[in-house]
Order: C-alpha cells, then structure tokens, then sequence
C-alpha cells in the first residue's frame, strides 16, 4: 500500500510499504480505507520532529513510521472486528496510532462512528475535532450571556467559539492573526488580533472573562495568559496535547483568584462523535464553511507546510486521500 513517511524534520516522502490483511486487525479493531484525513495542530509537533510514543526505528523521533503524523480520519471499513460497524460503512474519528497518510488504515472501533451520508467525506472531518471541543465544553459551568474568551483562532479556537456561543456565551476570539471575516460564521461577538500577553495584561479588572479557553497549545507562557485574563473565580480550559510533561502555572494566581484550571483528554468517544455529527447536521454555515483548503495526498508536503503557517482565511485543512 501506499503511504507518507517523513525522513527527516518537516520533511515528507512517498513509499510503499507491505498492505494490512485481516489478520492485523484486532478484537473491536476495524481496518478503512483512507478516504479524507485532517491536519490538526497536534500532529504539528510530530512534523517538526518530535518523537512519538509509536516510534519504530532507532532515530528516537517520527521518521520511518509509514503514515504519521495524522490521527483525524474519514475511511470505509473493508474489515470489521467490531460489532457497531459493518463493511462499506463510511465512518469518521480518531486513527488510533496516528498514522493515517496511508492508503489503509487500523482503528478502535469505540474512536469511529458511522456519519450521516448526507455529508460528503470533507465535511465529515469536522466530526472528529468538534467532538473532542464539544466533550471540552461539557466540562464547563455555563450561564447565558457568560463572557467568553477563545484565544486562538485557529481550527480548534473557532470551534470552541461556537459551540461556546451556541451554548449561550459571548464570544471574544482573540489571535495575532486577523480573524474578523470568521466571526460571523463562528459566533465571535468580539475580535481581538494580539499578542495573547499584550491582549491579557491590558484588561481592566472588571472587564476579566468568567471562561476563558487556550486553544493556541505548543508553548506554556500562554497558559498564564489564559489565567490572568480569567476573573476572580472564572474557569480556565488547556485544551490540546501538552508539550512538556511540566508546565509551570502561578499557583499564588489560582489561589487568589480562586480559579478553576480544567485540561483533559477526549474520552466517550462515540457518544461525543454522535453529538457532533448531530451539531453538523444543525449549523449548515459550520460544515460547509470549516474546511478551507483541500489538498490531494500526493501535496502532503504543502498541507502541512500551510498548516504550520496560519493565515487570514485558512482555517481547516483536510487530505483528499484519493487525490
């Protein structure tokens, strides 16, 4: 089969490596066929070079793992071990050892759900990360008309800002990048392009937000940025993969402003795929407005080489694995 490697940092490879057959399919495992894959930003540290838990060779990072880093997957199933899903099913989630630049791919089935076939295979790549945004947002004490920050606007920071405004908030999206033309679509009240220090030093005591939501990841300063722009008792949410084992927080700020830091990784993973498939379903604007640009595999390279460079209109960026 075919598939990506990289070689070195940043850099990508075509090879053929030996085809999954039944027999590498586990108990409640199911074998796809890659038909779209998402770049997300936690696959971003992998590209650049840093080692993953799955590494197979003695150079102690990603290179020689056919495949990674991708985990964000729609496929059809060719083979199933697991009894929700059924051969030809068109199913959406998580590829389980983050190695979907692949022509086939091996996933738990407990991460997939078969999507409604009235979104097309690109639309339903949205699933999978408004899934883990929306099993994040069950998390927090919600009131209507609750002041919200969302900093970072990036793919994952416009999806929390609307769900978050769905749920009933008042969204601020803050970002170093312009976001202005994104926030009617996502529900942004407020857009702020900053600096995420210069933004959380400059508010004024009255003006500190009840929720506020770090959705930059890759860098720990941010997360005291978060916390000083949440006000006294306000909820905080690090969402994302964490970089370093360590990051060091104002323990004398959690106490005197008596804050709530929440972070977590997505679990329930069905149930909160079935929940976004039906958020899709209900926000028309959301699934044919999230992915902006459409790469067929063989470019790899200048998906992520993009997805690495933010831009003013660059939001999701999904691989066409046919193309």
């Amino acid at each position: 089969m075919w598939a990506h490697v990289l070689v070195e940092p940043s850099k990508f490879a075509p090879i053929e490596v030996p085809a999954f057959t039944e027999a590498d399919v586990a108990e409640n495992w199911v074998l796809l066929r890659a038909v779209v894959g998402g770049v997300c930003g936690s696959d971003l540290p992998y590209f650049r070079g840093r080692a993953h838990k799955d590494t197979r060779d003695s150079k102690g990072w990603a290179s020689g793992v056919p495949g990674l880093p991708l985990h964000e997957v729609v496929g059809e199933v060719l083979f199933s071990r697991h009894p929700a899903h059924q051969i030809g099913d068109m199913v959406v989630g998580w590829a389980s050892k983050f190695d979907a630049i692949t022509e086939f791919v091996l996933a738990d089935g407990e991460s997939l759900l078969k999507y409604n076939p009235a979104f097309s295979a690109v639309e339903a790549i949205t699933i999978q990360p408004l899934a883990c945004v929306i099993g994040a947002v069950e998390r927090l004490n919600i009131k209507p008309g609750d002041r919200a920050a969302v900093v970072g606007q990036g793919p994952i920071g416009l999806l929390f800002s609307h769900v978050l405004s769905n749920a009933g908030a008042v969204v601020t999206g803050v970002d170093r990048i312009d976001r202005t033309a994104a926030a009617d679509i996502f529900g942004v009240t407020e857009t702020v392009t900053t600096m995420s220090d210069r933004w959380a030093n400059a508010i004024d005591i009255p003006e500190r937000f009840p929720i506020v939501v770090e959705a930059i990841g890759h860098q720990i300063a941010t997360l005291t940025d978060v916390m000083t722009a949440a006000e006294l008792g306000g909820q905080v949410f690090y969402f994302g993969v964490p970089d370093d084992p360590i990051y060091p927080i104002s323990m004398q700020m959690m106490f005197r402003k008596h804050l709530a830091l929440i972070s977590g990784a997505t679990i329930d993973r069905r149930r909160l795929l079935a929940l976004a498939n039906d958020y899709l379903l209900e926000h028309e604007g959301l699934r044919t407005k999230y992915v902006t640009n459409v790469y067929p595999v063989a470019d790899v390279q200048q998906a992520f080489d993009a997805a690495v460079l933010p831009a003013p209109g660059q939001y999701k960026i999904a691989l066409d694995m046919a193309g």
